[in-house]
């Protein structure tokens, strides 16, 4: 590639960190923050679907999803968001970054609002049009993260780009922490409003047909975020690296840069670049598979095994607290106090955990490195998924207590919840931020989008395998103690066995995936490899930083 060319993408990536970089994180983080408070704040309303749709009263118990349906409504979204990943990622390379980045986030305003809005008053019509919206909505979550992360990694100078894409993935912890804030305040006001007795008390009463609007309202308010946020990301200039190196136009590059960034060249530095020197291959060359094949595959396998636990831990929690008796049993709350109760428990999780975790990896991302960071986390979330798993009954207890308590006794509630807690920090201080961060660095940049996108897409799929195999996994061995119409399966204890199983082989294969710390983009992707000389960063008369 032209050494000129090259110069103003140094540029680039020696500019001082500004206010348009952080307005950029806000940006394309806010799409973050819908995409995890919309996959995330399902978990949290289920249950109240089941009371409102299938109670059937022959059986002495609240109504529950079949397991069909709850397979459906709990996955849907996150097939729409692995067919999302590959098709915008593919679109983000072919028609560039910004002409596509806007309709993602169009995509999830209109299918949030249409959740919520889900048509008819029937089960069949309520749940087919809920998957319908969920569907869509997880289309353009998917498309969010290839062009997100790609956008804040080609925008960022190297010094504090994995801080940069960190801080957009950290959104993630916001919106789920919301999810439960929305979820505990919307319960908390109908709770207050329409007080019923515990479904024990009375069957009929104690799921008031106002908490159809709970769940509705809970699902709508994830557009309004992302409404805000449109208009911002409609105007953002198209990345000068698409423009350098795919449209081979460093003037317009160089022209958009100094838009956002307080950033100058001179004329000689918005050179049209001589393309002929940078030979081009494609996604399925023999050449991409020597220079780049061990790390999609690295990047895709570990994105993988982490979205295995991750989506199950995140789905499927209310169902492990219910079981160490943390939360109580159905037959003792409404619907509203089980919505409550339900959120109350996950966002202490997600408080105290998870949030934190995205924000270590924020900070020492370019101190520490990303492979550090990865194996470490993959290493202590196999370490405390076994130290649950194998004492599973000491921690839960071994005996039912005396009736009419459902719970266990004997148990250790508290150190479960602290060691279950270590795995959601360790996870975020992890794999699940590097994961997101490395595709959008080692690849070139007509293929980043792409090659991220694929990346997501194998961890939707893990994330797929993770939700529906938790979901029938986690049932009990013995028949009389599964949920209705859900055959036996092997037990929460053994399920929590396997993602530390899951977690071990992503420490491996963590082994595949570069340290990206502190180098340009042209380095790690090989795009400076036809340079015929090493290459300087730019002179301070060519490039003035202010």
């Amino acid at each position: 590639m032209a050494r000129k060319n090259l110069e103003v993408l140094s540029a680039l990536d020696l500019a001082k960190t500004q206010w348009y970089h952080f307005t950029a994180i806000i940006i394309s983080g806010m799409g973050f923050f819908t995409d995890a408070y919309d996959l995330f704040c399902i978990s949290t309303v289920t249950k109240l679907l089941g009371r409102l749709y299938y109670y059937d009263p022959t059986t002495g118990k609240p109504g529950f999803l079949p397991a069909n349906v709850n397979s459906a409504v709990t996955s849907v979204a996150l097939c729409g968001t692995l067919a999302g990943q590959l098709f915008f990622g593919w679109l983000g390379d072919k028609l560039g970054r910004k002409k596509v980045y806007g309709t993602t986030l169009l995509l999830m305003i209109v299918c949030s609002l249409g959740s919520g809005l889900s048509f008819g008053s029937t089960a069949k019509s309520v749940m087919t049009t809920l998957c319908f919206f969920r569907f869509w909505l997880g289309f353009g979550i998917g498309g969010d993260y290839p062009l997100s992360a790609t956008i804040m990694s080609e925008y960022a100078n190297k010094k504090t780009r994995g801080a940069f894409i960190a801080a957009v993935f950290a959104m993630q912890g916001i919106g789920i922490l919301t999810g439960g804030a929305v979820a505990i305040i919307v319960s908390s006001i109908f709770k207050h409003a329409y007080k019923r007795p515990t479904f024990a008390e009375d069957h009929i009463l104690s799921t008031p047909p106002q908490a159809d609007f709970v769940w509705r309202i809970i699902f709508m308010f994830g557009a309004f975020p992302a409404a805000l946020t449109f208009y911002s990301r409609m105007k953002m200039p198209e990345t000068a690296r698409y423009t350098a190196l795919v449209q081979k136009n460093a003037k317009q590059a160089a022209a958009d840069m100094t838009k956002v960034l307080e950033v100058e060249f001179t004329p000689e530095q918005a050179f049209e670049t001589d393309t002929a020197a940078q030979e081009e291959y494609g996604l399925f060359s023999k050449k991409f598979l020597r220079k780049h094949g061990s790390q999609l595959f690295g990047c895709a396998s570990c994105w993988f095994l982490l979205d295995i636990a991750f989506y199950s831990q995140n789905l499927f929690q209310k169902d492990v607290f219910t079981d160490i008796g943390w939360i109580p049993g159905a037959s003792k709350m409404n619907a509203l106090e089980e919505v409550y109760k339900i959120a109350r428990a996950q966002s202490l999780i997600a408080l105290f955990s998870t949030v934190p975790g995205y924000w270590f990896t924020v900070a020492f991302i370019d101190i520490i490195g990303r492979f550090v960071i990865q194996l470490m986390g993959f290493f202590f979330m196999t370490v405390f998924m076994f130290a649950l798993s194998i004492p599973y009954y000491h921690w839960r207890g071994h005996n039912k207590c005396p009736p009419p308590s459902d719970k266990f006794c004997g148990g250790h509630r508290t150190a479960f919840l602290v060691l279950y807690a270590f795995t959601f920090f360790w996870s975020n201080f992890g794999p699940n931020s590097t994961t997101f961060i490395v595709p959008a660095e080692i690849f070139p940049a007509r293929l980043r989008s792409t090659c991220h996108g694929i990346s997501a897409a194998c961890g939707k799929a893990g994330a797929i395998v993770g939700a529906f195999g938790f979901l029938y996994a986690s049932e009990s061995k013995k028949k009389l103690e599964t949920d209705p119409g859900y055959p036996t399966g092997i037990g929460i204890k053994d399920s929590l066995l396997l993602l530390a199983i899951s977690n071990a082989f992503g420490f491996v294969l963590t082994f595949l995936v570069p340290e990206t710390k502190g180098k340009s983009l042209e380095d790690l992707s090989g795009e400076n490899d036809d340079s015929t000389e090493e290459l300087p960063p730019p002179r301070r008369d060519q490039a003035i930083v202010v």
